[in-house]
């Protein structure tokens, strides 16, 4: 794989230099996924619209929640990095939250933005076990952490979708064996790259049923002919002003799980750019994030109840 190619079509794509299809054939035929292609080009913004490095690493959680939830610190919480077994018998790394006591809670796993498990991503998760879940983030980058847009594109390109998936699900088997978790299956998030593993965990869990619900924000997504096959409600969030994801592609996703009787919302927020829900970083929306966030939080309940 040729990545300062690569890096080439990105930039050209961001300047308009080449079509979104030229940039999906190129692109998918140098890093040889076309998944991983989608990825990249779900993150690629107009250069003027590049997100800026994280500044401030610890995400404030403004807007995001009621006052009680936006907390950056553990109060109240068991929080950690955990070890479990994964797919070959590799040992696997999450962060793991959850509130104190015995539990039993409803289990989430997060999925993290392209820039890897982060301060922003841990601090998503424990938002949600403030809320009241068992939540988990697996660690996909295996360590590396990215805060420049070509880093995050390297790390993603280096990324093998299905055995990420893979490695997601391994994930859901350990917070399953929790004695902290009730029932037999979880919610599934993500954001980004993440957005589009959850999306892809949920289609690869079609047969055994673990995932009840799956949440993706901005995740590029499923073709009509993929939606048709997924069996999980699933409720999205999508920026109007995403540059790497058509609102046709979002919309048309929607429309084939209407036709395969799948329940869905999807909701494409007017003026979003992509990472609305990121408030670290410059591309943060408020009002969007908050709404998509209560959205998220009805879903789970419904079809993860306590």
């Amino acid at each position: 794989m040729d990545r300062i190619y690569v890096m080439q079509l990105v930039r050209s794509f961001q300047v308009g230099e080449i079509s979104r299809r030229a940039f999906l054939k190129r692109t998918s035929a140098a890093v040889g996924s076309l998944a991983v292609a989608n990825v990249l080009l779900a993150a690629c913004q107009p250069v003027t619209a590049v997100p800026r490095p994280v500044v401030d690493p610890t995400a404030t959680g403004e807007g995001v929640g009621s006052a009680e939830t936006n907390q950056t610190t553990d109060a109240g919480l068991v929080s950690g990095v955990v070890e479990y077994a994964g797919p070959d018998g590799e040992t696997l790394t999450g962060y793991l939250a959850r509130p104190e006591g015995a539990g039993p809670w409803p289990a989430l796993v997060v999925i993290q933005e392209w820039w890897g498990l982060n301060e922003h991503i841990k601090d998503v998760a424990r938002r949600f076990a403030n809320e009241g879940y068992v939540v988990l983030a697996p660690d996909l980058y295996h360590g590396q952490v990215a805060t420049e847009p070509d880093e995050a594109r390297k790390l993603v390109m280096e990324v093998d979708m299905a055995a990420a998936v893979e490695e997601i699900r391994s994930g859901i088997d350990y917070l399953l064996a929790q004695d902290t978790v009730t029932g037999d299956q979880v919610g599934a998030t993500g954001f980004c790259f993440g957005g589009r593993l959850a999306l892809m965990t949920a289609l690869a869990d079609a047969e055994t049923g673990q995932v009840a619900v799956v949440a993706p924000f901005y995740g590029q997504p499923l073709t009509p002919e993929e939606a048709a096959k997924l069996k999980t409600p699933l409720v999205g969030s999508y920026g109007a002003d995403d540059g790497g994801i058509p609102v046709a592609d979002v919309q048309a996703m929607g429309d084939a799980l209407t036709a395969a009787g799948i329940e869905n919302e999807i909701e494409i927020y007017t003026g979003a750019p992509h990472a609305f829900f990121n408030d670290t970083r410059s591309s943060y929306r408020p009002e969007a994030a908050a709404d998509a966030w209560q959205r998220v939080l009805a879903w789970f309940e419904k079809y993860l109840p306590a």
